[in-house]
């Protein structure tokens, strides 16, 4: 515990600043507060599912005045748990965790299908001549509604020209998920056998959709030996359009608003990209909601809790979709397949379909060519 996030207790002076800020507490009572109390205390109680609420989003952490890392703490807390083998964990992500052990994906599906998005689409395997290492996430390779995100992704690169691979079969969960929920040593084998396969294949450059897979990649591998150039999709897809070897030329004339995901956002720094490239886009009206930029309002798939049951009501996606309403746009886009999952459960469970639709930056740039 103090190796791994057991230092940061005693820099916490219980202002309760983390607990006001908390997004958790517009639907529900999470007292962050008294949790990292209780830890301190040596008293935290394992038998609530208090320990298994927060979503990782960095907001606490941004704002807290003596910079604890209340993250590491919460994961902390979590691996006691997996470590000691007792203590309530959410059965969604027991499920979850069993099925990335057993199939290196959080679907429980064959290694064997995660090639399955690329049918007809020419995509060649990554050797050791290939420029860059297109890696989708696992949730676009396998999830059937959010396909569509690694199939525009792969489309543009083409389009662009982009000398690219897959890995395939050789690719496994990046662990970011598997981390924040306590599981060091499946986090360890996850990373030290994408490293390898990296390392052993030539990689040098890897593109990435998701913010978790970008975060991991480019702040935790490095740690374990591998050292790599990693992009998220929404800065390399800013650098095509600028070299115009992609040029969007085509009108949408649509009323789009972004929503930032908080491991592209608040833990990587990257808002400026994004919205470069949605306002390259010909007759697009980029319009910003209530809350945005540092202070984009979480989906709530963090930190594990994209595997973990969220009752309704209790959903920050549903308060996000609001706001996004609220801007008069016709489109929600985001750069995240966490937060495309939350979103299109949202927009479905709330009948809102016909209101507004999800699209993710990719989905948008191919149309407009």
């Amino acid at each position: 515990m103090v190796e791994a996030g057991g230092k940061a207790l005693k820099q916490c002076y219980q202002c309760g600043l983390c607990t006001g800020t908390c997004p958790w507490n517009l639907v529900r009572n999470f007292p962050t507060r008294k949790l990292i109390h209780q830890s301190q205390l040596g008293i935290a109680d394992f038998e609530t599912e208090d320990t298994w609420i927060c979503a990782t989003c960095r907001a606490c952490v941004a704002r807290c005045p003596r910079g604890v890392a209340i993250i590491d703490i919460m994961k902390a807390l979590r691996g006691v748990i997996v470590g000691m083998g007792a203590g309530y964990v959410p059965a969604g992500l027991r499920v979850t965790l069993k099925n990335i052990a057993g199939t290196g994906n959080p679907l429980g599906e064959s290694p064997e299908k995660r090639i399955d998005w690329t049918k007809d689409l020419g995509i060649r395997p990554f050797t050791k001549d290939t420029e860059v290492l297109y890696f989708s996430c696992c949730i676009p390779a396998y999830d059937p509604n959010i396909k569509r995100v690694a199939k525009a992704t792969a489309t543009l690169l083409t389009k662009a020209g982009v000398n690219f691979g897959i890995l395939g079969t050789r690719e496994s969960c990046c662990g970011e998920s598997v981390r924040k929920a306590g599981n060091e040593s499946l986090f360890q084998t996850l990373a030290q056998s994408n490293i390898t396969a990296f390392a052993e294949s030539g990689v040098t450059k890897i593109v990435v959709s998701s913010p978790h897979c970008y975060h991991t990649f480019r702040n935790e591998y490095p740690e374990l030996g591998g050292s790599f150039e990693v992009v998220h999709f929404t800065q390399y897809l800013g650098e095509l359009i600028r070299e115009e070897r992609l040029k969007p030329t085509k009108e949408l004339n649509l009323k789009v608003t972004y929503h930032d995901p908080c491991y592209l956002g608040r833990h990587n720094s990257v808002y400026d990209e994004p919205r470069q490239v949605l306002r390259s886009i010909p007759g697009l009206d980029l319009v910003e909601m209530a809350e945005y930029r540092e202070n984009s309002l979480c989906c709530g798939g963090g930190g594990s809790r994209i595997w973990q049951e969220t009752k309704k009501g209790e959903r920050l996606s549903d308060l996000r979709l609001d706001q996004a309403v609220a801007t008069g746009a016709s489109v929600l886009t985001t750069a995240c397949p966490y937060c495309m999952l939350n979103f299109e459960d949202s927009i479905l469970t709330s009948n809102r379909s016909d209101t507004i639709k999800l699209k993710e930056i990719s989905e948008l740039v191919l149309e407009a060519l």
